[in-house]
């Protein structure tokens, strides 16, 4: 799939992340690196643009489906309800399996060998959030629109479905990636990269130090709890479709910068929010006041 697009140059647009270490960060967090990116502006083009919207909606569809028959209900029901519950939310983005399929398709893979993949992202994100929500975690009490996990099923069953998705996502890999689309040691790549990402040095360690906190831990968090998530889907896709090692390291710093930016905006807009409802929670106050008092 080649899109073919009359841009003028535009000056780069500098984003300022953690360099990324071999290993977990030292006691001191690293200083933040420049990522230059060159974003062209479209001017009137002789050929069809790249509709990003109708690829993401068509793509979620095919997703939804494929999530629907990887999740059944079977025995116990209690726990794949819950699992169900989260993985299948209306409110879901899809961003994890979305990515994942598009790398794979940007360097000529085939989505049928990314659907198995995008779905088990799918499942480990939710698992990831489903625990996050957690009265002892963040205590969120709701999530994509709705009632957390534990809110609806109780925090037990919600602990278990969370440990049920995350086997359930490699499993789904490993039974379901078409051998002949995907040689062994991809698939093997693919594994061991979300099994990186989403433990002690990835994900794991992001939520520890969220809980720790610390003046110096923002970019840690970011990269880590938010990040990470995002990077290892693009990375995912790349490595499905066969990319060079250098293209792989792209990726993983285009994911990371969207995961982070995605949280960034994403906590402007709670502020924003909340600064909404104590505003006019002020103003009904002084309302009622000068009521009572004339």
């Amino acid at each position: 799939m080649v899109f073919s697009l009359v841009a003028l140059p535009s000056p780069p647009i500098t984003l300022y992340l953690p360099k990324k270490g071999p290993n977990l960060y030292p006691p001191k967090l690293n200083k933040m690196s420049p990522i230059q990116c060159s974003l062209p502006v479209s001017t009137q083009s002789k050929t069809p643009r790249f509709d990003l919207k109708t690829y993401w909606t068509t793509l979620i569809q095919e997703i939804n489906q494929k999530l629907d028959q990887a999740v059944p209900i079977q025995y116990p029901n209690k726990i794949y309800e819950a699992m169900r519950y989260s993985v299948l939310a209306k409110g879901a983005k899809r961003a994890p399996p979305v990515m994942c399929v598009a790398a794979c398709e940007l360097f000529g893979g085939n989505r049928l060998a990314a659907f198995p993949t995008a779905c088990a992202l799918e499942m480990v994100h939710s698992a990831s959030l489903i625990h996050n929500d957690l009265p002892c975690m963040d205590d969120d009490p709701s999530r994509r629109g709705q009632p957390s996990n534990h809110k609806v099923y109780g925090v037990d069953m919600a602990i278990l479905a969370g440990d049920a998705l995350f086997p359930l996502g490699f499993h789904h890999i490993v039974s379901h990636t078409p051998s002949d689309l995907v040689p062994e040691p991809r698939l093997l790549s693919v594994i061991a990269e979300i099994a990186r990402s989403v433990g002690s040095t990835g994900m794991a360690a992001g939520q520890f130090i969220d809980l720790e906190g610390g003046l110096n831990s923002v970019e840690f968090v970011q990269e880590k709890k938010f990040g990470e998530m995002s990077e290892c889907s693009a990375v995912c896709g790349g490595l499905l479709a066969g990319a060079k090692d250098d293209e792989i390291q792209r990726l993983r710093r285009y994911g990371r910068a969207v995961g982070v930016l995605y949280q960034v905006v994403d906590d402007i807009l709670e502020a924003k929010t909340t600064k909404s409802k104590v505003d006019e929670e002020k103003k009904e106050r002084e309302e009622s006041r000068s009521f009572i008092w004339g």
